[in-house]
């Protein structure tokens, strides 16, 4: 898969916010809001872009992290943590592994020396699954008021 990566610009954050998923994947639909804006340009969101479409993006660092997890001291280690999204029209296909395999590259190129670590929620078997083809191995469990998560990492 041939894609390139753009810091997140103000035009595709909006549109990444009006993406919607299915059930139960509806989870991460976001809502157009000026927090949510403005939380996709803080600087560490990236889009990952193929024959000049949006078809996903990423981020890393604290915005990659569930703030509830803080409490369950799951982002102690010195982890890069990233978070990634698909568009919702190319999900459930199998182009999951080469979008993410194109990501991790672009992040272990840029940051080399730390291990990577993802958050997902556990009803995300589909992720989860595709998480542990791309080397990711179960490490912690936390949970807020609405769901179980799980962090993975890969060294």
């Amino acid at each position: 898969m041939e894609v390139f990566f753009e810091k997140m610009d103000c035009e595709k954050a909006t549109a990444i916010l009006g993406w919607t998923y299915e059930e139960p994947y509806n989870f991460y639909n976001n809502e157009q809001t000026a927090e949510a804006l403005e939380e996709l340009m803080e600087g560490s969101y990236y889009t990952v872009n193929k024959n000049n479409e949006v078809i996903g993006f990423f981020c890393t660092g604290e915005s990659a992290r569930v703030p509830s997890g803080n409490k369950f001291n799951v982002y102690k280690e010195d982890f890069i943590d990233m978070g990634v999204g698909m568009h919702p029209n190319l999900v459930g296909q199998g182009k999951g592994y080469e979008f993410c395999r194109c990501v991790i590259k672009f992040i272990e190129d840029n940051s080399p020396s730390k291990p990577l670590r993802l958050t997902v929620a556990m009803f995300n078997e589909r992720a989860i699954r595709l998480y542990k083809k791309l080397g990711f191995v179960k490490e912690n469990e936390f949970s807020n008021d609405v769901t179980k998560f799980m962090t993975m990492v890969r060294k």
